[in-house]
């Protein structure tokens, strides 16, 4: 699969909001970066609730929270990015994080297990890419109100990762 390389998306292929995801990967090859990321968050399964409770800010999620909030922002991404390279044109709707990070009760969850879901949604996705090809990138569909590229999911994808793992690094101060 990594022997495919995806060019970077046109700014037609997706919603202005995110570049912030898209920006930061730009000159590297998503499907590569999809393979390389899945162990990223291995290191954070030496660590015991005392950390991985932990909230840089009264308001802001716990590492366990984030761990659970990448994981089912790419499962939301991967399905729009299949539905999307198969030629599917219904408009898909939009998600409110913050409901599906109230409900995952991510906090009560051994954080190895956590690490463990987004290894297998990782693993899932980079079975999903592995069968795209050609065209099928470049189909669009709506989401969100907004135009979206197969193609541009898997750098959302790679993109959104890469984000919060910065966060959890730089804000949290977690080995990642």
């Amino acid at each position: 699969m990594t022997t495919q390389v995806l060019s970077h998306p046109g700014a037609d292929e997706y919603a202005p909001y995110y570049n912030t995801y898209i920006a930061p990967v730009a000159g590297q090859n998503a499907l590569a970066t999809l393979a390389t990321q899945i162990g990223a968050l291995d290191p954070l399964r030496a660590l015991d609730d005392t950390r991985t409770l932990h909230r840089y800010a009264a308001d802001k999620w716990s590492v366990k929270e984030v761990v659970g909030h990448i994981t089912d922002s790419e499962r939301i991404f991967a399905c729009r990015m299949l539905r999307i390279a198969r030629g599917d044109q219904t408009p898909l709707p939009a998600f409110d994080q913050q409901p599906y990070v109230d409900a995952a009760h991510s906090d009560r969850r051994a954080i190895g297990a956590l690490v463990d879901s987004f290894r297998a949604t990782r693993a899932a996705t980079i079975a999903l890419a592995s069968e795209i090809d050609g065209d099928a990138w470049l189909r669009t569909g709506t989401a969100s109100g907004f135009t979206v590229s197969a193609r541009a999911l898997a750098y959302i994808i790679t993109g959104h990762a890469t984000h919060h793992i910065g966060i959890l690094r730089d804000r949290y101060g977690m080995p990642v």
